[in-house]
């Protein structure tokens, strides 16, 4: 009986399918939302700006130098050593002192290597007798690029939930921390309590230990009344609260803005000043709320339940979060990473598309969109990390070549999981066996040696969800009016 229920699910389910799904995703959402993070190019030509539209990729196909464009099937790309690739083009609109003249909307910026069994794939469409056919495995699950001839396969990499408050007890004190992230950019924000119970703020770009309450009198809390107000009444949250306000230096927002930005920006003029802090404070602290001042508020709301919770685990009123339990992980599967490496290769191509447009301007050439483009300059990239493996941020071993040892072997590789942790480091608790790894990874399959549970594979009948857009589950909280 049980054989039979197993055996109908993997007729049913691929081993493969979250990598597949993933992909697809990429294809569907991802890519667009990438360009339309953009939106405009504005170019260092007076008058010249560059709106950018949708975006449309179509089948695998390779250049013959005679005979021009022809589709190609990811068999021939492994014997001619050739990458199996497709074509993207971009609308892209120029647009002369506010006026839109549309005469080459869809220019070809690059290609982007597909992942077999794919939508984009030609094999996802074929019979088991026509993969045959073409000396395709009809039993080949997919999930993979073929780039320069060589199987290479986007292993997955766990790491910690996004946009989600974690308070841990470290040896300098309780520590709230929060991994920010708006499209694309990771924020690390900090709020930190010590054993005297005095709160410093932390955030990318500025020192360590700004007093949290100067960070609030900036963002907008600017009297003790309306900063005491804004806490809880619970009495070890008052008694830290007051504390702080008598060891802050400053009085009122004026006080603060001048020390925190002479602090963030030493022997800088004050316009400097007073610019990078108002830069740093929307565009580092707390992404995720919003990027321009009408988030202020909001942000120091936050702040202050980063404060509170780590008041309440300090007193042992709430236990610490534990890092390793697998509700605070995420998996990125092979679409986020695509989604990761396209952002990464296209902010090059809209930098070159400036250059190349000034280099026009200044020999007095016509400006024109199809010859501003080099598709090189994308592409490239993306070839570049996908052969190598050295992804973007310094990440290494990202694309690997695909085990074909065994079967068994090949789909192993294909469900591997890395931990982005150091293999020099003990980090005993990250290796060990947690609880919640139950029916999500397998306990037995993971390297010898430094490896060791760094290293992990997704249980045979785990299946893991692409996830869906954060702004959605927003909508429908507020509509709610869920506050916390």
């Amino acid at each position: 009986m049980v054989e039979g229920l197993i055996e109908s699910y993997f007729k049913s389910n691929s081993l493969v399918n979250q990598q597949i799904l993933s992909y697809n995703k990429f294809l569907d959402v991802g890519i667009q939302q990438v360009v339309d993070r953009i939106g405009k190019v504005t170019t260092n030509v007076d008058g010249f700006e560059l709106k950018l539209g949708k975006i449309r990729i179509e089948q695998p196909r390779y250049y013959e130098v005679k005979g021009g464009y022809r589709s190609i099937i990811p068999n021939e790309a492994r014997l001619r050593n050739l990458s199996y690739s497709a074509p993207i083009f971009l609308e892209i609109i120029p647009v002369f002192n506010g006026v839109e003249r549309p005469v080459y909307s869809d220019v070809f910026i690059g290609e982007v290597p597909v992942m077999l069994k794919s939508k984009l794939c030609y094999l996802s469409n074929m019979r088991r007798d026509e993969l045959i056919s073409n000396g395709e495995d009809p039993d080949d699950p997919g999930g993979y690029f073929v780039i320069n001839g060589s199987e290479r396969v986007l292993t997955s990499i766990e790491d910690l939930v996004p946009n989600k408050l974690m308070v841990t007890k470290e040896r300098k004190g309780i520590v709230s921390k929060i991994f920010s992230t708006h499209y694309g950019f990771r924020a690390r924000c900090v709020v930190d309590r010590n054993a005297d119970g005095v709160f410093t703020a932390e955030f990318p770009s500025t020192p360590a230990g700004i007093p949290l309450i100067q960070v609030l009198r900036v963002l907008g809390l600017e009297t003790n009344e309306q900063i005491l107000e804004a806490f809880s009444s619970e009495m070890h949250t008052k008694n830290d609260v007051i504390l702080n306000l008598e060891a802050e230096q400053s009085n009122d927002q004026a006080e603060a803005i001048e020390l925190l930005s002479r602090r963030l920006s030493p022997g800088q003029p004050p316009e400097f000043r007073l610019n990078r802090m108002e830069n740093l404070l929307d565009n580092y602290l707390l992404p995720h709320i919003g990027v321009d001042k009408s988030a202020r508020s909001d942000k120091a709301n936050y702040l202050i339940r980063m404060a509170e919770r780590a008041t309440k685990v300090a007193y042992k009123e709430v236990a610490p979060d534990d890092k390793d339990h697998y509700a605070n992980k995420r998996v990125k599967l092979a679409g986020d990473l695509m989604e990761e490496l396209f952002r990464y290769a296209f902010q090059f191509l809209i930098k070159d598309l400036v250059y190349q447009a000034s280099r026009a301007d200044a020999r007095g050439r016509r400006l024109q969109v199809h010859t501003l483009i080099r598709q090189d300059v994308m592409g490239d990239r993306i070839k570049y990390a996908m052969a190598t493996g050295n992804w973007i941020a310094g990440q290494t071993g990202v694309s690997q070549l695909l085990d074909r040892v065994s079967y068994v072997s090949t789909l192993s590789h294909l469900r591997r999981i890395i931990s982005p942790l150091s293999k020099k480091h003990p980090h005993f608790k990250a290796r060990d066996l947690h609880g919640t790894h139950i029916g999500k990874l397998c306990p037995n399959e993971t390297p010898e040696g430094p490896s060791c549970s760094l290293v992990k594979n997704l249980s045979v009948m785990a299946e893991v969800s692409i996830g869906i857009d954060d702004e959605e589950i927003a909508r429908v909280l507020k509509a709610y009016d869920v506050k916390d």
